[in-house]
């Protein structure tokens, strides 16, 4: 398998993706995009009420199957590392993150759930005991963009686990990309546990995500042997009333080596790596197109927040004017009810005034007087009580201003990196 040490150049691998890939460079940098905590999408998109969250990095692998079915071995050829132990007897006890990091590491479980934040209320069914985490350095493959999710053996009678298996797998299988069942074909292929939890994948509507396979394929030497335990198991299957609606396929998988070189039996775990590139690919893309409608909802967001804070400014300025505006009637009314005092006590009158008392000669000067200092009292009212928004200050406007213009140098890179991901997926000569 090929391999590429710090600072090479990627080198393509045996199922078409390269290691250090422009897809993994490009998940990378769609993650700085979201995470960044002064001008990251999240951020952006917190400022205009609006709530996003970070897009996943890798693709997430749950593997379910009974005991012994081969699930850590086949984890471990993938990494081509021995991290996960395998034989006989029930060495997977707990649920084990297995993914790709700087150096060979293993967490416990409160730094597993820091790290992978979005699996942290699995402790409400889990205990913390039970959850770990192996990281590897290696690069073999696609596991850089991979997270493994590895599970206990599954098997029926009075077994003890620690935690609640079966709701354990159920929460998972709804928050991960791809669920890999394997049934071992050595009489264990048929286990009630196993298959109740298969049911409830497709009950559930995973039926998408799920990929069924018969482990240890080579352990059975004769084609007529495979054949029939295949066909038990698909029978055992199709009896399940939440499964007898269902096509699946069934294929067959080992993990090659020396001492099977000559078997005649069909090994499909090429196809199934391949699965893994396929689905890499369309998270690649898809997360490309979220960042797209993000991106829009974001700017859409912060632009109406500029244009509510333009108005409250609008009506900042006209609530000022209104005030003004009373003030200066309050003050001619008291000058005009002392005028009008000095005329009733001292028979003073104000020559300036004549024609203010001569206006309304049919109200009456004391009723112009109430009549004036009710619509006097009702324009403070307007002006005074008229709904207040919250206005940003000159310079926050500014900051939105150049808040909606990053977003908009967003969409561009988002649109250098799909152009750069095409180009890495058909290039120009091949257009």
């Amino acid at each position: 398998m090929s391999k590429t040490t710090k600072g090479a150049a990627a080198t393509p691998t045996r199922f078409g993706l390269t290691t250090g890939s422009v897809s993994e460079n490009i998940m990378r940098r769609l993650k700085d995009i979201y995470a960044d905590p002064t001008k990251g999408l999240v951020h952006l998109a917190s400022l205009a009420d609006s709530k996003l969250l970070v897009p996943a990095e890798k693709l997430s692998v749950l593997l379910v199957g009974n005991h012994s079915a081969g699930k850590s071995s086949f984890i471990n050829w993938y990494v081509e590392e021995h991290i996960q132990r395998v034989g006989v007897a029930m060495e997977t006890s707990g649920i084990t993150f297995v993914t790709s990091g700087k150096k060979r590491e293993t967490l416990t479980g409160l730094a597993t759930l820091e790290l992978f934040p979005q699996y942290k209320d699995l402790q409400t069914i889990c205990k913390l005991s039970s959850i770990s985490t192996e990281v590897a350095s290696s690069k073999s493959r696609h596991f850089p963009m991979l997270t493994f999710i590895d599970t206990p053996g599954l098997v029926d009678g009075d077994v003890h686990y620690p935690f609640d298996i079966e709701r354990s797998i159920q929460w998972l299988a709804a928050r991960v990309d791809l669920v890999l069942v394997f049934f071992d074909p050595m009489g264990q292929a048929l286990c009630k546990r196993t298959l109740d939890v298969v049911e409830r994948f497709y009950s559930d509507g995973h039926s998408a995500k799920v990929h069924l396979y018969m482990s240890k394929a080579d352990d059975v030497p004769l084609e007529k042997d495979r054949q029939r335990v295949l066909m038990q198991i698909t029978q055992n299957l199709c009896k399940r009333p939440g499964l007898n609606q269902y096509g699946f396929d069934l294929e067959t998988i080992y993990i090659p080596s020396e001492h099977n070189a000559l078997s005649t039996c069909v090994n499909q775990i090429d196809e199934l790596c391949k699965e893994f590139e396929k689905n890499i690919n369309l998270m690649v893309q898809n997360t490309l197109n979220r960042l797209e409608e993000d991106c829009s909802k974001v700017a859409n967001g912060l632009q109406q927040s500029v244009a509510a804070a333009e108005l409250a400014s609008l009506v900042a300025s006209r609530r000022k004017t209104g005030f003004g505006a009373a003030i200066v009637l309050l003050l001619a009314l008291l000058f005009f009810t002392l005028a009008a005092q000095l005329d009733a006590l001292l028979g003073v009158r104000v020559p300036q005034l004549s024609i203010l008392y001569n206006a309304a000669p049919s109200l009456g000067h004391q009723n112009l007087l109430y009549f004036q200092g009710i619509a006097l009292f009702t324009l403070f009212a307007i002006t005074r009580l008229w709904p207040r928004r919250p206005a940003l200050s000159p310079e926050q406007l500014r900051t939105r201003r150049q808040q909606i213009k990053a977003v908009s140098l967003l969409v561009e890179e988002r649109n250098s990196l799909y152009s750069e991901y095409l180009q890495d997926a058909v290039p120009p000569s091949q257009h």
